[in-house]
């Protein structure tokens, strides 16, 4: 058995990551490693049942009670989200599975605050009237927080209760996980993680806004986290979110998405799992069903990604024979560069690519929303070309020792992060 004690300290040191926890399920037995700090300005240390934020893995559980209702009865994936919600003013084409899967078309990165309120979910799907449909329902993929807000609105009318009741009634409670909370009230009664920016900063906003909370607002143990794996390892019903229903574009190791859930080819082995990101808490779960393997890595900085690459190659390796696949990586070439010169925006950020001399920069530039809790409002990346060498792929990377993130470019809009952002 390696010491995962000392790994995590040598590679969460190597990689400037104040606190993080490594949980792993292997061969039916639970191993839980906190390391570090959760908040640099205080000095708290991590413990093993410290809670970080988990961001955007809270969309399977929010995908977990949209399941439990359609095994009810009492709606169908297939339903027009109108019929549902009739307030709603979207696209009357658009369907629960296209939820579910980022096919809707809706402008997603909506981070507008309804305030504190049971009603704060309601609120924010009265304002979608003013968000723009990117593309046709069904036709591409582009994520969306937007849609997952819309999910846990269907949760509170067929439920008649708020999301953060449903997800303690059908879920938290269940399950038996005491270490899983919604709101800031909850969590600082435990021992609660801080993001940190990659300079080692501590944030000055702990949490997004309170109407996100389908989409990302879950604060939990490792443990807990681990728990709701097990549910998706071991109770059939959920076996269809792992089914494929999109294809994911290319320039990643996840190769389909199903229902909520990423796919993931690692050298033709199918995992199964999510990322979160809120503000500098970055957290990861991959799941290995074959193996029956599942690891979940939480950690309260902005440079996780670099950790967790790090630490799933020896997790995986170890217990599955498989690591993730590397990424992608920059080409030593000159191309021209004009055709993808210029402004792309969308909700929450302007994206400008210019070129100063020989250098390709990415300047993002929060916009709306946005700007009341984007700890740096404007970031600027350097491109590099990287395969295939046609003018429209590219790469850059936020520090030296970070993953590469693909870019790739079009006539119409740029695809980065997952998502579609369209040339203005």
């Amino acid at each position: 058995m390696p010491d995962w004690t000392a790994r995590l300290s040598r590679l969460a040191t190597d990689h400037a990551v104040p606190g993080a926890v490594l949980g792993l399920w292997v061969d039916g037995k639970e191993t839980i490693t906190p390391y570090g700090v959760l908040n640099r300005a205080t000095g708290v240390e991590v413990t093993a049942d410290s809670l970080f934020q988990i961001g955007s893995i809270s969309k399977s559980w929010t995908t977990t009670m949209i399941v439990q209702l359609a095994a009810e009865g009492r709606l169908s994936l297939d339903d027009q989200v109108l019929q549902l919600l009739p307030e709603a003013s979207i696209d009357e084409r658009i369907t629960v599975r296209h939820l579910l899967t980022h096919t809707s078309g809706l402008d997603g990165d909506v981070f507008t605050d309804t305030g504190r309120g049971d009603d704060c979910v309601a609120k924010y799907v009265a304002l979608l009237a003013d968000v723009d449909q990117l593309f046709e329902p069904g036709t591409a993929y582009s994520y969306c927080n937007a849609g997952f807000v819309l999910l846990g609105r269907i949760i509170e009318v067929l439920d008649d209760r708020s999301w953060d009741e449903s997800l303690h009634a059908r879920i938290t409670t269940p399950l038996d996980l005491h270490s899983t909370v919604t709101l800031p009230e909850e969590a600082i009664l435990r021992r609660a993680a801080v993001g940190h920016l990659a300079d080692g900063t501590p944030v000055s906003t702990w949490q997004l806004p309170r109407s996100l909370g389908p989409a990302g607002l879950i604060t939990a143990s490792a443990s807990d986290v681990l728990r709701f794996a097990r549910l998706h390892l071991e109770d059939p019903a959920y076996a269809a979110m792992r089914e494929h229903q999109v294809e994911y574009p290319a320039g990643s190791d996840i190769s389909h998405v199903g229902l909520t859930w990423r796919l993931y080819d690692w050298s033709g082995h199918q995992l199964f799992g999510h990322d979160g990101s809120t503000i500098s808490q970055l957290a990861y779960l991959r799941i290995h069903p074959e193996a029956r393997v599942a690891m979940v890595l939480l950690t309260n900085s902005a440079n996780g990604n670099a950790l967790f690459e790090a630490v799933a190659t020896e997790v995986f390796t170890q217990y599955a024979d498989v690591a993730p696949p590397p990424a992608p990586e920059p080409v030593d070439a000159l191309l021209p560069t004009d055709a993808i010169l210029g402004s792309y925006e969308r909700a929450g950020i302007r994206i400008d690519t210019t070129r100063e001399g020989d250098r390709l920069l990415l300047t993002e530039n929060a916009t709306g929303a946005r700007l009341a809790f984007a700890e740096k409002p404007v970031v600027e990346h350097e491109l590099h070309p990287t395969t295939p060498l046609d003018g429209n792929h590219y790469v850059y990377r936020t520090a030296p020792d970070q993953p590469w993130t693909p870019v790739t470019f079009t006539p119409t809009h740029l695809f980065a992060w997952g998502r579609v952002t369209p040339r203005v």
